[in-house]
């Protein structure tokens, strides 16, 4: 019987990946609303999602048929992997694919354009100009060249957010406990407090998990030296947003510029979200819709590991019947850790 794949959030979806799913089975392609992904995805053997739905335990439930979930990305948070590995559905993602990951720059390149754009004002430069002003020294901004850039996590992001820094002329430090060797001209800091108490420019580069939810409170945010600048290309649940709002009010930090927010699948509350709130009525704090990998080359790319992925998951006899074998979150890679 050929494997039903129902792909959930098909906009942009690669063709060369459409093409790989419909050799593996039956693909149907559809949006699906959150308040009906769980009776629609009840017939189907494989779920795909992105970013924009969250597979949880009440989506599980309802999809009875499912032997595996497909996501395209690093991060978790929009799937309950405790709920689908209780039910025998594994996880296919990103995860643990260091060696593909590190050929994929779409999130590095982002987190250094969110901070060119802070420091030199772009997106309120050209507001203004298209609102018919031309006034060169309301955005004055400020050198990179000389400053101090703070990298926490220098995982395969991190690492080329140091490699830039580096040749912005900027002097770079890392904090990563986990990271074996390390960067020739990256300084190596001890503690995460040292860091944040030396970073002019602090650029986060973690996962969501247990030991970083809430990582950056305000008590850590305020070591941060005054006029700082923060950039989160992470995870929201990273930092306390309202803590950073308050410190940015304060005068303490000098600008701050994130991709990603808590409570961002929750779209009829983002308006309520402190950060943009904040964010609608001044000019040192930059959002973005969470689009750091968004990139048609980067998307593509991981779209199409992902449908191979998948492959090798139906290849090994993992999406034949749920007793007997439950699957894990990574226990399924194509590429070297």
């Amino acid at each position: 019987m050929r494997v039903r794949i129902l792909n959930a959030e098909p906009e942009g979806y690669c063709d060369e990946a459409r093409t790989v799913l419909r050799e593996l089975g039956e693909l149907t392609e559809e949006p699906v609303p959150q308040e009906r992904l769980a009776a629609r995805a009840r017939d189907f053997e494989v779920l795909i999602v992105r970013l924009g739905l969250r597979v949880t335990e009440e989506v599980l439930d309802g999809a009875r048929a499912l032997r595996a979930v497909v996501t395209a990305t690093t991060g978790m948070d929009h799937i309950d992997v405790a709920a689908a590995a209780d039910r025998g559905v594994a996880v296919l993602s990103l995860r643990g694919e260091t060696e593909f990951l590190r050929t994929i720059p779409a999130t590095a390149e982002h987190t250094w354009a969110l901070l060119l754009a802070l420091v030199r004002h772009l997106p309120w430069a050209f507001d203004d100009v298209r609102n018919g002003a031309w006034e060169r020294n309301r955005f004055r901004g400020r050198d990179l060249a000389g400053r101090r850039l703070g990298i926490l996590g220098l995982g395969r992001i991190g690492e080329r957010i140091a490699r830039y820094g580096l040749a912005f002329g900027m002097t770079t430090g890392a904090y990563d406990p986990y990271r074996q060797g390390w960067l020739d001209g990256v300084e190596r800091v001890a503690t995460l407090e040292s860091l944040l108490a030396w970073s002019e420019v602090l650029s986060v580069h973690l996962p969501l998990n247990d030991e970083t939810r809430g990582l950056l409170g305000r008590e850590r945010l305020a070591l941060l030296p005054r006029g700082a600048l923060v950039i989160n290309t992470a995870r929201g649940a990273v930092l306390d947003e309202q803590a950073l709002v308050a410190l940015l009010e304060a005068a303490h930090l000098g600008g701050a510029a994130v991709d990603v927010l808590a409570d961002e699948q929750l779209r009829d509350q983002l308006m309520a979200n402190p950060i943009i709130r904040y964010a609608k009525a001044h000019t040192n704090l930059l959002v973005t819709p969470h689009i750091g990998g968004a990139t048609w080359d980067s998307m593509g790319r991981t779209e199409v590991f992902m449908a191979e992925k998948l492959r090798h998951f139906l290849s090994q006899g993992a999406a034949g019947t749920k007793a007997g074998g439950r699957k894990t979150v990574g226990e399924v890679r194509l590429s070297g850790a």
